[in-house]
């Protein structure tokens, strides 16, 4: 008897109180560090982690997409489900096994850095990375509950251990072990639903090439997420990859409810696709592409708006060049946001990897090319406009290279209704004086000012949209 799977509703809840707590987390734990190790010490463990993803992403491969989706087509034939898994996971360790080895000879006769191998541990945890799994099962409570008590636990661990610049190591020590643990805790899981099995090598090596073809566009992400500080690390310094890593942290806060609504819907509309049922998929690609909007515009003009009461409050002194960062780099918000919805409710699950693929590459070239100009003479701020310009290059593609098959430039036309309501709450945050010599009040006071106009304005046209109503009732037909 199949089991019964989770609602939208639910799993949507879940995903999206872990992305919050995802975004909480750092929020309470970056002031502290910025204070304690400052911009350079935080520049070395950015740069380190930088390169160690690369080896992580080599292991992952397209796995997080394609896993994600091969698991959401079979997860209704039990004995399906377990040769599929057990035939991707063994590719996974055949690739594993290489990238580790690589990364090992990268510690020993390029970096000979301590840091350096103290991300051997992150690189490891990749290798039990099975998320992909529980994802196309979407188990997002299991998920959501193990990450939530690692990032925790991890959090409490920060505050403990990490009191000076010296305790750097110990800072990256306590990160790549909660990498480590989140993944391995998910095992003692596995066997309620699958169980796993020798396969012979050549039923393994079938899904490397579908995942090879999903790992160019990851690659071509990185290239704009973390070559980004690599680069930084190299033309300019430790300190503004410390400044760039800090801002970008923050400017994450946006995307968490339409992260977690892309993972979410991706297994979901994957089930679709596959049973046939375009018309249903499609109803919630438009409603998506709405609710992104309407929460990237909000976030991005209002956190542009108090930049300068915020970076030094939260900050602290010397991150001043925070407040340019971020200025610049909040704008790309609204790009992610349309693009991920795209990518995760459409050109996945519809198997449309080379408009993906084209597009990110798109986005990388347009970033390296920025990169290589703008960093030498503007340093953090030219990485931040080089992302900025590729997040926007990726978005346009996307939404040129799917006119044909996803009516999306009308929907997008529709949403650009939360775009000028939030020009219209950052042009009166701006005019609007300080009430008191305290940032935080400060900040607090244009906040509820900016929210209530936001929320205002953009009530008759939740209502028109009918984005509330939808995504309440967007569980039926899910229980199978």
């Amino acid at each position: 008897m199949a089991k019964k799977i989770s609602s939208t509703k639910k799993n949507f809840l879940y995903n999206s109180l872990y992305q919050i707590l995802l975004l909480i987390i750092p929020l309470i734990t970056t002031p502290y560090i910025a204070r304690v190790l400052g911009a350079e010490e935080i520049g070395s463990y950015s740069y380190a982690h930088a390169i160690a993803y690369y080896f992580v992403i080599f292991i992952m491969l397209g796995l997080n997409n394609y896993g994600n989706r091969t698991i959401a087509c079979v997860r209704d034939d039990k004995e399906k489900l377990s040769k599929v898994f057990s035939e991707i996971y063994t590719m996974q360790v055949l690739v594993s096994v290489f990238a580790i080895t690589l990364y090992i000879i990268y510690a020993t006769f390029i970096s000979n850095n301590l840091m350096t191998w103290v991300m051997l541990i992150y690189v490891v945890s990749a290798a039990f990375d099975i998320n992909w799994l529980f994802f196309g099962l979407e188990k997002f409570k299991l998920t959501a509950l193990r990450s939530s008590t690692v990032k925790i636990l991890s959090m409490l661990s920060i505050f403990i251990f990490v009191k000076s610049k010296e305790d750097v190591l110990i800072y990256a020590l306590i990160n790549v072990l909660a990498s480590l643990v989140s993944q391995l805790v998910l095992w003692f899981y596995l066997k309620k639903d699958v169980k796993p099995h020798r396969v012979p090598i050549r039923d393994a090596i079938k899904h490397l090439k579908p995942n090879l073809v999903l790992f160019i566009p990851i690659i071509a992400i990185s290239l704009y997420k973390m070559m980004d500080k690599i680069m930084l690390g190299n033309m300019s310094s430790l300190e503004q990859v410390g400044f760039y890593e800090s801002t970008e942290k923050f400017v994450q806060v946006p995307l968490a409810l339409i992260t977690s609504l892309g993972t979410v819907m991706m297994p979901k509309i994957s089930n679709l696709v596959a049973n046939n049922n375009h018309t249903e998929s499609k109803k919630y690609i438009e409603k998506s592409l709405y609710f992104a909007m309407f929460i990237s515009s909000a976030m991005c003009f209002g956190i542009m708006a108090i930049a300068k009461d915020f970076v030094p409050w939260y900050y602290g002194p010397g991150f001043e060049p925070c407040v340019m960062l971020l200025q610049i780099l909040m704008p790309s918000c609204m790009f992610l946001a349309i693009a991920n919805v795209v990518r995760t409710q459409h050109l996945i699950p519809y198997k449309y990897d080379s408009i993906f693929i084209w597009s990110v590459v798109a986005g990388a070239i347009i970033n390296l090319i920025a990169n290589s100009i703008l960093i030498p003479q503007f340093s953090a701020n030219g990485a931040a406009v080089g992302t900025l310009m590729a997040e926007a290059g990726v978005c346009i593609s996307q939404i040129i290279l799917t006119r044909k098959n996803l009516k999306i430039w009308h929907i997008v036309l529709k949403s650009t209704i939360y775009l000028i309501i939030g020009i219209v709450v950052f042009l009166v945050l701006i005019m609007v004086p300080n009430v008191s010599n305290s940032d935080l009040i400060n900040i607090i006071y244009k906040v509820l000012i900016g929210g209530a106009i936001y929320l205002l304005a953009s009530l008759p046209f939740l209502c028109m949209q009918r984005l509330l109503p939808e995504f309440k009732n967007a569980q039926k037909g899910n229980d199978k």
